[in-house]
């Protein structure tokens, strides 16, 4: 069986399954703590849901670059978050090191994952185009019927 035909639909459900889990950990987490957090609690519930949703358009079949970059963009955007609470705070928040654990860690992890396996999907759509292209040949000039301009 050909391994390319099988490849791209396995990044897509293991980028589909990534950014579910990452949708999970994030609803667990405002049904367990954040919640009551001003601004932190609804972000948490809006990146749940985004990626929930992505993660069920993904599945539905190969999407459109739009859809393969706003799961990226989803969870760029989590990786972001997560560093600015533990850095220079978000909305007055700050978190320190793996806390809470561990789903702290669990979101790094499937956030990066999600990440590098729409990475290497991109890279095997490109490629998969390129190889589909007719190649470009190079004109091939014959000195006999080019003109040379008038000095």
């Amino acid at each position: 069986m050909n391994t390319q035909r099988l490849l791209v639909p396995t990044l897509r459900s293991a980028s589909a399954a990534t950014l579910a889990a990452s949708g999970y950990i994030h609803a667990q987490l405002y049904v367990d703590q954040y919640r009551f957090i001003h601004i932190i609690g609804p972000l948490f519930l809006l990146q749940a849901s985004a990626s929930f949703a992505l993660a069920a358009l993904l599945l539905m079949g190969t999407p459109p670059l739009l859809l393969r970059a706003a799961a990226a963009g989803v969870a760029l955007g989590a990786l972001a978050g997560f560093t600015a609470s533990r850095t220079v705070g978000v909305f007055g928040f700050t978190e320190h090191g793996l806390q809470p654990a561990p789903q702290a860690l669990l979101s790094l992890l499937t956030e990066t994952g999600t990440l590098l396996l729409l990475a290497i999907w991109q890279m095997t759509v490109t490629t998969q185009h390129r190889a589909a292209r007719a190649p470009v040949r190079t004109p091939s000039w014959d000195r006999a019927t080019t003109r040379t301009p008038p000095n």
